[in-house]
């Protein structure tokens, strides 16, 4: 055993890992909510696979935020895992207001009169929490309310700045369901009052990364970083994808931002339905080539909030994401409210392992080079050698030193066929990477030579049962040591 290595052991590091850590490469979300809000509830999520849990801003109060988050890292002490903490900002959500006896009955041709006035709703006026509503939308804007169910069309701008509307889909139109503009281009702030006071809890408690909401374009990226920046945060930014105009953006959103998210419920409202699938596989192909992960979100196994299994759409949903490469796919209501959290990260977990059996494209080095033009040109090829030769020698395990978390995600990127661990001296980075595809994460600061750093990785992966007497492992690295240098060394051994 190297001289340090005793250092970085948990206390339940000599029981099997394989115990303890799933060994899908596609990593699981899952959204805290009142099914599996204790300390075992969560567990048994974390075992079942979990990686990441997404706390959703939209609903709850921050003292019940601050209890989760308190148990998420009771766990990440006691146990040898590090789940990250997501926090999702809700973001300009629009809603209509109250109505009266809860709901009413519109059908095709009803005029309705939207207002900015608070007014208990009925067929003559109601709240649109949107005081902006009348200079936004022009004659014949269509209005989707609660996921597109019920559909309006602009017929008038009144003179006391009502919005007159005629429904084209009819239906039950209940209290607060949320309200989408498709047709137009909102001039709200990416972040609302709301959003800002969520955002100083989640800086003030660190949590690891924060979800944008109807993000844009590149602007409302930079307003969010600019406020962590002046806080000294080092949460990283998940830019949702759930706007058109969003996706017209789409490669300066994934430059800016540090991760991406398909929210298809929102983004399958506001564009046509059909077009979500390629959206879909273009933004995770995009992703994979930015080096930044992205997340498959919304509706992917949501039978199972009653149901104990999921049906056969669903199954096929999660695999498609998992076959077109996508770091993370994301549950919501199916643990946060449903009746199986559990069973339904189990029931995921196997289908993404089931998937990743296969050779489907996994191993990206024929189509992801490193690009001459990149300013991180040089590591980026030692990352991408560093993965064809773990494929050529069929390693065993493919090591990565990382302090800024580049060369944790690009050497993710090429989705390497070996298992892929990570160390850094940045203890936020443990965590955050638990988002990246087929990343495990370790802390280590240890800053002697190179030999002493890889040898030190070696037994740790060694005592935890990662690897074994005999393995051939790839070490990425940096030289000299002192400098901080971005990757620049490759070496290939055999563990002793």
């Amino acid at each position: 055993m190297s001289k340090h290595a005793s250092k970085y052991y948990h206390p339940s590091m000599n029981r099997d890992a394989a115990i303890y850590h799933k060994s899908h490469r596609t990593k699981i979300v899952a959204t805290v909510g009142p099914a599996c809000d204790t300390y075992d509830k969560l567990l048994d999520l974390v075992r079942a696979g979990v990686n990441v849990f997404r706390l959703n801003f939209s609903h709850g109060a921050h003292e019940d935020k601050a209890k989760i988050i308190d148990i998420i890292r009771q766990i990440n002490r006691n146990e040898p895992y590090n789940i990250a903490i997501l926090g999702d900002l809700q973001g300009p959500k629009l809603r209509v207001g109250e109505i009266e006896n809860g709901e009413m009955e519109i059908v095709p041709g009803d005029i309705l009169t939207f207002t900015n006035e608070k007014v208990k709703g009925n067929k003559e006026r109601i709240y649109v929490s949107y005081p902006n509503l009348h200079k936004d939308v022009v004659l014949g804007n269509i209005i989707m309310i609660n996921d597109g169910k019920l559909e309006v069309r602009v017929k008038q701008i009144l003179p006391n700045n009502d919005v007159q509307v005629e429904v084209v889909l009819g239906g039950m139109l209940s209290s607060k369901k949320g309200i989408n503009l498709p047709d137009t281009k909102i001039s709200l702030p990416a972040l609302t009052e709301k959003d800002l006071a969520d955002l100083e809890f989640i800086i003030q408690k660190e949590l690891d990364w924060v979800a944008l909401s109807f993000v844009r374009d590149v602007k409302d990226i930079e307003i969010l970083r600019s406020i962590l920046d002046k806080n000294s945060s080092k949460s990283k930014i998940i830019a949702k994808i759930e706007k058109p105009e969003a996706v017209e953006n789409i490669r300066d959103i994934i430059v800016a931002s540090d991760a991406i998210m398909i929210a298809r419920g929102d983004l399958g409202v506001e564009l046509p339905v059909e077009k979500v699938p390629l959206i879909q596989k273009q933004i995770i192909r995009k992703c994979i080539h930015r080096a930044k992960p992205v997340i498959v979100a919304t509706q992917m196994m949501e039978s199972m909030i009653e149901m104990n299994k999921p049906n056969r759409s669903e199954i096929t949903d999660v695999a498609n994401a998992v076959l077109e490469g996508a770091d993370a796919v994301m549950l919501s209501g199916e643990t946060a409210t449903g009746n199986h959290p559990a069973l339904v990260v189990q029931t995921m977990c196997k289908i993404i392992l089931e998937v990743e059996k296969t050779d489907y494209n996994y191993n990206r080095e024929d189509e992801l080079v490193p690009q001459p033009h990149s300013p991180s040109f040089l590591s980026d090829a030692i990352c991408y050698n560093a993965c064809k030769l773990a494929r050529d020698v069929e390693a065993d395990a493919l090591i990565g030193m990382t302090q800024s978390g580049y060369t944790g995600f690009m050497l993710s990127s090429y989705r390497p066929k070996s298992p892929l661990y990570i160390f850094t001296k940045e203890k936020t980075l443990v965590n955050q990477l638990s988002l990246s595809w087929g990343v495990r994460a370790f802390y280590y600061d240890e800053e002697e030579s190179l030999d002493d750093i890889i040898n030190d990785q070696i037994d740790i992966l060694k005592e935890r049962k990662f690897v074994n007497e005999g393995d051939v492992v790839i070490n990425t690295g940096s030289t000299p040591v002192d400098l901080h240098l971005p990757t620049n060394v490759l070496k290939i051994s055999k563990v002793e």
